[in-house]
Order: C-alpha cells, then sequence, then structure tokens
C-alpha cells in the first residue's frame, strides 16, 4: 500500500469516526438546548433527569468517550442547577468526576469543552466546607480553555460571568463582546440563540459599572 494511500485511508477512518462520534452527541446536545432554553423552568429538572439516563446509557457503552463524558458531565451539572435542594451537590459531585475522567483522556476534545465546564462548576459551586469552589482553580481551568478555543462563544462566555463574579468588570465585558461576536455553530444554532441571550443579559447588567 502506497503511503499516499494510507494517508488517505487513515483520513478516512478517521472523518468516519468523527461523524459517528457527532452522531452520539448530537442528540444529547440538541435536547439540552431545548431544556435549557425552551422549557418552563418547572420542567427542566424532570427533563435533564431522563436526559441524563440518556447520556448514562451511551456512556456505558463507550466510558472513556471524552465528548460522552464531558455531555453528561454539563446534563448533570444542568440538572443540579434546575432542581437545586440537597441533591444538587451530589449531581455537580459527579459532573466534576466525568469532566476530570474526559480531561485525562482527551484535554482537547471538543476544543477544551471539560475546562469550561469544569472551570464554570468551581466558581459556581459554594466553597469549603460545603462544596468544592475555588475561584483560583476555576480562573486556572477557563485560562485552559480559552488557551485551547480562544474565540468560542462557551470559552468566552463563561470566562466573562466568571470575571463578573470577582468583579472585574471592564475584562468581562472585553470577554462577553468577544463571545457575542463569536462565529455561529452551523449544527447548533439553538444553543447559539440562547447563549447569546445570555450574553446580552450579562452585558445589560454590567452596562453601568
Amino acid at each position: 500500500m502506497s503511503i499516499w494511500i494510507r494517508y488517505l485511508v487513515a483520513g478516512l477512518l478517521a472523518g468516519f469516526s468523527l461523524n459517528i462520534l457527532a452522531a452520539d452527541i448530537a442528540p444529547l446536545q440538541q435536547r439540552w438546548a431545548e431544556i435549557q432554553y425552551q422549557l418552563p423552568e418547572d420542567q427542566k429538572a424532570d427533563a435533564f433527569e431522563a436526559l441524563a439516563a440518556e447520556a448514562e446509557q451511551a456512556l456505558a457503552q463507550e466510558p472513556d468517550d471524552a465528548p460522552l463524558l464531558i455531555w453528561r458531565g454539563i446534563i448533570l451539572s444542568s440538572w443540579a442547577g434546575a432542581d437545586g435542594g440537597l441533591g444538587a451537590l451530589g449531581k455537580v459531585k459527579e459532573a466534576k468526576s466525568l469532566l476530570e475522567h474526559a480531561l485525562r483522556v482527551d484535554p482537547q476534545a471538543l476544543q477544551g469543552s471539560a475546562y469550561t465546564s469544569l472551570g464554570a462548576l468551581y466558581y459556581q459551586v459554594p466553597g469549603w466546607p460545603i462544596g468544592f469552589g475555588d475561584d483560583e482553580q476555576a480562573e486556572a481551568l477557563l485560562k485552559q480553555a480559552l488557551a485551547l478555543n480562544p474565540d468560542g462563544i462557551d470559552s468566552n462566555y463563561f470566562w466573562g460571568d466568571y470575571l463578573i463574579d470577582q468583579k472585574r468588570y471592564a475584562e468581562a465585558r472585553a470577554a462577553l463582546l468577544k463571545a457575542q461576536a463569536a462565529a455561529p455553530r452551523p449544527d447548533r444554532p439553538l444553543a447559539d440563540q440562547g447563549r447569546q441571550a445570555e450574553i446580552r443579559a450579562r452585558l445589560d447588567k454590567i452596562a453601568n459599572r
């Protein structure tokens, strides 16, 4: 087999595996966006619970699949936010474990999304003695996410949101404007629409800061 054929076969196989991967996580991504941005608040917890079960089933077949690990972590985090109460901390702890697993498997998966999601947990979850929240750890993780995806809508949005939390408003505004200018994701229009609304809300929040 010539070297060119070997490269062609490798490229086709890589494309094939990526297509399978996209097919695996695309329904989770789409349903997450529908729940997050379209369902009434009082229906979100049950819907995220059902989606978390779907992600768990998929992950049982591919326990070291980094994108699936990331998305189950995202879904659990969202479920915790929608559900609240005493059970929320257990969900975010499991999400943290899944995201850490994803980083061990492939830190660059989904353009560093595990860093973004884990960083978000670290600044949103309460610190000791209640939870594992840690602003310094959050900042380090979010900066790693930006290093891998400097122009991404989510990496810049969560960096901006973290900076608001830290009262670093000028930096936050710059990050949010960069998120607002991010290129649309053709396969995730609903998620982009919802995120852009969140960006506008954050910018309005700090308009006079």
